[in-house]
């Protein structure tokens, strides 16, 4: 981290291609936790090696948000899964993943993390917070999928039920003299 703390940072919008900084990491690390950093953003000291966001570890964007069954936002910090949380994008029982360790645990079950003081510098304005943002189409092609899902393992467990009835019933009879 002493590496990371000690040198100017800019942050590339995914998006827009809009670039912040220099700044401190200090500030870089708080627009991480504050959902300002996006998976897909990068970030350099140079302005000419880029890396994607998450690849810099001492940002701690190590959690993945299971959406849906089928789709993932991340990795993001659990400060910004917090201010998913605050905007209503997730909820308590929205799960997520430590890509870290591979824990699948629910948003209320995390630690909270402590609100650091925002400390703005004029010149270092912050790009605007990143939303999950699903489209509505998307979110319902994704839950026809796991309807159909659901469905299709309901009938496999059906037949299962009904093949293992029966083999109970000829156990029943050949037990009767």
């Amino acid at each position: 981290m002493e590496a990371a703390a000690a040198q100017d940072w800019f942050l590339r919008k995914h998006e827009d291609g809009n670039i912040f900084g220099p700044l401190p990491f200090a500030q870089l690390a708080r627009w991480a936790s504050s959902a300002q950093v996006a998976p897909h953003d990068v970030v350099s000291t140079d302005q000419v090696t880029w890396m994607k966001a998450p690849m810099l570890a001492e940002l701690e964007m190590d959690w993945l948000v299971e959406v849906t069954t089928e789709r993932f936002y991340g990795p993001t910090t659990l400060g910004a899964i917090q201010e998913f949380a605050r905007l209503g994008e997730i909820n308590g029982d929205t799960f997520v993943i430590n890509s870290c360790d591979g824990s699948r645990q629910r948003v209320n079950e995390l630690p909270l993390v402590a609100a650091e003081p925002v400390i703005e510098i004029a010149e270092t304005a912050g790009p605007v917070a990143a939303g999950m943002s699903i489209k509505p189409e998307d979110r319902i092609r994704d839950l026809e999928q796991a309807l159909r899902e659901e469905r299709r393992a309901l009938h496999e467990a059906d037949e299962r039920y009904r093949a293992l009835e029966l083999k109970y019933n000829e156990l029943l009879q050949d037990a009767d003299p």
